[in-house]
């Protein structure tokens, strides 16, 4: 199984942990969150943000999700890159989290191509029926 660490801005990550377990009724195995305040010095949290990693890496790598690429929660994420191991993906959202949470047993590259699709598919129109 394939871990998740999220690194957002603030208790982002921690709010989209606590609706995934609402919605699966369970807390998935795993994963971990890593919030970033204004106040933090990205290079002081980078060995946290890496215990955490170990923390959820089962041995068949980590996903590690981003609110906003180019702020300081993706910055930090770029840090612990291992391609091939270790990847990423920004503009996490929950329905890209849950998509990744489900296809995590599929492999790194199915399950980066999913959860980049439920992002993608998480966004629409709302029409009302009349």
């Amino acid at each position: 199984m394939i871990g998740i660490l999220l690194i957002t801005h603030g208790s982002f990550g921690e709010a989209l942990i606590q609706n995934v377990c609402h919605v699966l009724n369970k807390r998935p195995l795993l994963i971990a969150q890593l919030g970033v305040a204004a106040q933090d010095d990205p290079l002081d949290i980078l060995p946290l943000a890496r215990l955490l990693l170990k923390e959820v890496d089962g041995g068949n790598g980590v996903l590690v999700m981003t609110d906003i690429y180019g702020a300081t929660p993706a910055n930090l994420a770029l840090k612990l890159l291992e391609p091939g191991h270790i990847e990423g993906v920004t503009g996490v959202s929950l329905p890209m989290l849950l998509r990744a949470i489900t296809y995590r047993e599929k492999g790194m590259e199915t399950m980066i191509a999913k959860a980049i699709s439920g992002a993608r598919d998480g966004v629409m129109n709302m029409l009302k029926d009349v």
